[in-house]
């Protein structure tokens, strides 16, 4: 149990520019630093530190076109596109906004990028007070946005000497169950507690958490960032409609067993009113029949089959496709 917190921010460390000793810094604006003190450094002072910069047009499109050409050098992957904004993973596997590219707190002739590696950046900074005697850990910190929730908070990039989590799982809760999912993104929270004091125009690029108990060296913010393959929700809703084409147009031959009726009907009803082929649900799989005589009619069977086969597909019913000469049976069940 924690007793109590201080968030104290540090003032007076004035503008920061490449080559800067970021912790002499720090410590001629914070001589009351002491051992156990969490530090939450604003990640754009690491990066101008670093000389993380991107020279741009101060205006005019040449401006937005520097910009562009930066945001891909940063990107890994584009998430989700809607009107100017544009969401991102970057190569460290972040998913932000303009890959984190800030152009805030800086000259006109300038964008910030991210540091190159958060998690080292942390660990070189801490290390610089270890050198002169303090012992704090490190977090580097910067502003993202959170999917299904309006405004903005400060999560952790990197971090050194604290760790990343307060894994709950298998401590027993006061009625007696057992926790099993319950890890709290302790440096994500501690970044936005510290932003309360740093805010985003008041120059204060660090602040202190006091009183935080650290365990272990920590093993960086790296761990926050969820895989792909547990990632559900890893592409926008545009991207995942584009992806879902192609899959349909690579339809691969497929039998599900005996399928769900139910799910047999959503997808006939996903397409009321677009199939011109008539249609009869078998006990195998669904037949299509062409509606008149003539070649027109037979290209119109094989795009309803697709479309058919396509939203099938999307309710997890996969089929094959048996042509002959009076139409096609899209054959769901075992053909023994």
């Amino acid at each position: 149990m924690i007793d109590g917190l201080e968030i104290l921010p540090v003032r007076g460390i004035g503008d920061v520019t490449a080559g800067d000793d970021l912790a002499e810094l720090i410590m001629n604006a914070a001589p009351w630093l002491a051992d156990g003190d969490v530090l939450v450094v604003t990640s754009k002072i690491v990066s101008k530190a670093e000389g993380r910069l991107v020279e741009v047009p101060a205006d005019g499109p040449e401006r937005e076109e520097a910009r562009q050409r930066a945001l891909a050098g940063e990107t890994a992957r584009v998430v989700a596109r809607r009107g100017p904004t544009t969401i991102v993973q970057t190569h460290h596997g972040f998913v932000m906004a303009a890959a984190g590219i800030d152009a805030s707190n800086v000259d006109k002739t300038h964008l910030v990028l991210l540091p190159a590696d958060p998690d080292g950046s942390a660990q070189a900074l801490r290390a610089d007070f270890l050198r002169r005697g303090l012992d704090v850990a490190v977090i580097v910190s910067d502003t993202m946005g959170r999917a299904w929730r309006n405004g903005l908070t400060d999560v952790a990039l990197g971090a050194a000497g604290i760790e990343a989590f307060r894994d709950h799982r298998g401590e027993i809760d006061p009625y007696g169950n057992e926790l099993s999912l319950t890890q709290m993104a302790v440096i994500d929270e501690l970044s936005a507690a510290a932003e309360l004091v740093k805010g985003k125009r008041d120059r204060v690029p660090v602040a202190v958490v006091r009183g935080y108990p650290r365990t272990g060296p920590g093993s960086g913010a790296a761990v926050l960032v969820r895989d792909t393959e547990s990632d559900m929700f890893s592409l926008g809703t545009a991207e995942a409609r584009a992806l879902g084409l192609r899959e349909a147009a690579r339809l691969a031959d497929g039998r599900s067993g005996i399928a769900d009726p139910a799910a047999v009907r959503r997808a006939l009803r996903t397409l009321d009113g677009l199939l011109t082929a008539a249609v009869s649900v078998q006990a195998d799989g669904v037949r299509l029949s062409p509606d008149r005589a003539g070649a027109a009619a037979l290209i119109r069977l094989g795009a309803d089959a697709q479309r058919l086969r396509a939203a099938l597909a999307a309710e997890g019913v996969s089929t094959v496709a048996l042509i002959d000469d009076d139409g096609i049976t899209l054959t769901i069940g075992d053909p023994s």
